[in-house]
């Protein structure tokens, strides 16, 4: 499969010059404003067989593995950075995004490749409903760092990390339906709950027991935890897949309660999952690639094709499906009309498109070819002009403060110390005190403070300012106390600030 002639020592030659593309190609996607994942696919498709040769790669099985592995680590690191006081505000609308939304897209998509091309109207409906979802990788990757209103990131990644279970149970169903050749999809709409039901479930159980081991069990190292965070997102959905449940559902959902919790080495988990992520993006986005003949896809049937459904997808279905899910949940039209514009499609599509090639379906060849050409043209014309949409809506908040800066610590596990991060915001009750005013804990003291990227050594006097980053060294035993501390709030005159964007950790 990989450079046979050349061996073991072939093999880790294209796997460093792999790493080396992705992080070259990750460079010049922010730069241009290009997303990311155009580019990695492009890698994929010059070394393939159609391309410079180098890589002959033509097993769909093995490439919905890479897929689904890569999609679980992208969603438990996407679950862990999102914040449960933002995302419950915008549940109920989310959750009616991930359903509803999904299943009027893909009716619209479906019926449309029926009527337009040489499909079955089950094929059409499976075409559709491969398409249906919005996809976690590509959303999170095109909201991370921008500054978007949170309510609109919040809706937008909460309905991408929802909304996977719905495509998988369509397509599949559809897929069943086709292959036996008879039977309803009605008789398999009580499947669908069970599925939702049990993701949410083993969910939120491996989440807490996940938590709470973190915190409890004492390694020898601190490079071990983030590991142990990365079991427990396989273990999320590999258990919860054998009991019948969505796994990617129940990934998101475990993400969401560890990445809230109070965490030991809260920094390290991040940072690995977050760098594993991106590892996980590359490799799935560059074997998707492989997967495809260029001179196969850029037919002119297959682009026409492609074209005029990506065509309809943006223009036509997902509108219409996000304004019926949206229906009195006190969003603006403006609002409607961005998440409308952001609902790209990415890598789950693509994964879900080797489903109909692994079970040998006769339309499965160009079903694939026709959904990667979506996904293509919603990464590059959607992706592409994101923020300048939220731009001409007026739907930009405040700058992210995203820290670029660390603080870290040898192994603390067996002293039962930790150090704690704290940006405050305007109403937090310190802000304004001097530190010699404020009641912390006599196990706890600032180490340091972040202000406009500057280090400010505090001492008695120094006054806590909106914005900075404290680095709170803190017993174990007191750190509960200190958590109330920081989080007493002080109502505060409002001054144009965006309130939706003020973080805290």
């Amino acid at each position: 499969m990989f450079l046979n002639s050349f061996g073991t020592n072939g093999f880790l030659l294209l796997a460093a010059f792999l790493l080396f593309s992705g992080i070259i190609v990750a460079k010049f996607s922010s730069r241009w404003g290009i997303p990311s994942l155009i580019l990695f696919i492009m890698v994929g498709m010059v070394i393939g067989s159609d391309g410079l040769g180098l890589v002959y790669f033509h097993d769909a099985g093995t490439a919905q593995i890479i897929g689904v592995f890569a999609l679980v680590i992208i969603l438990f690191e996407g679950g862990l950075h999102t914040k449960w006081a933002t995302v419950k505000s915008v549940a109920l609308p989310s959750l009616s995004l991930a359903t509803i939304g999904v299943l009027i897209t893909s009716l619209l998509i479906g019926f449309s490749a029926y009527f337009l091309f040489n499909f079955s109207l089950l094929e059409g409906m499976l075409l559709g409903a491969i398409v249906g979802s919005t996809d976690a990788a590509a959303v999170f990757a095109a909201l991370k760092e921008r500054n978007i209103k949170a309510k609109m990131g919040a809706t937008l990644e909460a309905e991408s990390g929802t909304n996977d279970p719905m495509a998988v149970f369509l397509t599949l169903s559809l897929i069943e339906l086709i292959a036996a050749n008879d039977g309803s999809i009605w008789t398999m709409i009580p499947t669908f709950f069970v599925q939702m039901g049990l993701g949410l479930l083993f969910g939120l159980a491996v989440g807490k027991i996940g938590s709470l081991s973190i915190n409890n069990i004492r390694l020898d190292s601190s490079a071990l935890y983030p590991i142990l965070s990365v079991a427990f997102a396989l273990i999320t959905y590999s258990i919860t897949a054998f009991a019948g449940g969505s796994g990617f559902l129940a990934v998101y959902v475990a993400a969401l309660v560890i990445g809230n919790s109070e965490l030991t080495y809260r920094y390290s988990i991040f940072q690995f999952n977050e760098g594993f992520a991106w590892m996980a993006q590359i490799l799935m986005f560059i074997i998707l690639g492989l997967l495809v003949y260029p001179g196969q896809l850029f037919t002119a049937e297959i682009m026409g094709n492609g074209l005029l459904l990506a065509f309809i997808l943006i223009i036509v279905a997902r509108p219409v499906a996000v304004f019926i899910s949206l229906i009195k949940m006190n969003y603006t039209v403006k609002e409607k009309i961005f998440i409308s514009w952001a609902g790209l499609r990415g890598a789950v599509p693509i994964v879900l498109a080797t489903f109909p090639i692994v079970e040998g379906l006769g339309a499965s060849r160009d079903i694939f070819n026709i959904v990667f050409f979506i996904v293509l043209s919603s990464a590059l014309v959607q992706g592409s002009t994101i923020s300048n949409f939220a731009n001409k809506l007026e739907l930009v908040g405040k700058k992210k403060d995203v820290p670029h800066h660390s603080i870290e610590l040898i192994s603390m596990g067996k002293t039962q110390a930790e150090m704690i991060q704290f940006q405050t915001n305007r109403e937090s009750a310190v802000v304004g005190k001097k530190l010699y005013e404020i009641s912390f804990p006599n196990r706890a003291n600032i180490s340091a403070i972040i202000r406009e990227n500057r280090v400010i050594t505090p001492y008695g006097e120094t006054e806590i300012k909106e914005g900075d980053f404290l680095y709170i060294l803190v017993e174990a035993a007191y750190k509960e106390r200190l958590k109330k501390v920081l989080e007493e709030r002080v109502p505060r005159p409002e001054t144009g600030v965006d309130r939706d964007t003020d973080k805290d950790d």
